[in-house]
């Protein structure tokens, strides 16, 4: 029994180098940058640059709440088409369960919409 189960760890190895050399690669790239890089600051580099154009007032003004609200709902959103995805791959081989199982999803996804809706979350106006 402990063949079979060294057999498959084995399997795993080329997985395994991949990822030394991955992380070994990131690792030397950043310390040759770091030591072969100029270390000359002034305040001219540590200013930020934005096409060539001079930067105007306080980076830090706050946004709009809006703003962050429709990013995280079109994220929420958007994560729904990945569930989706499978599932119509899979369609023949869940049959009607999965479908059921679909209509429930999208059901709690239209319900969280006329919510948010509801809520007037989309509402630029106010």
């Amino acid at each position: 029994m402990e063949t079979t189960t060294t057999s498959h760890l084995w399997e795993y190895l080329p997985i395994i180098v991949l990822g030394i050399v991955a992380a070994g690669f990131v690792v030397t790239t950043m310390v040759l940058t770091h030591m072969v890089g100029p270390r000359r600051k002034t305040k001219i580099k540590n200013e930020a640059f934005e096409c060539g154009i001079e930067a105007q007032g306080n980076a830090r003004s706050p946004f709009s709440i809006k703003y962050f609200l429709v990013a995280i709902l079109f994220v929420l959103f958007d994560v729904e088409v990945i569930f989706m995805y499978p599932w119509a791959v899979n369609f023949k081989e869940l049959g009607v369960f999965g479908l059921w199982e679909m209509f429930a999803f999208m059901g709690l996804m239209i319900i969280g919409l006329v919510y948010i809706i509801k809520k007037g979350a989309l509402n630029w106006e106010k």
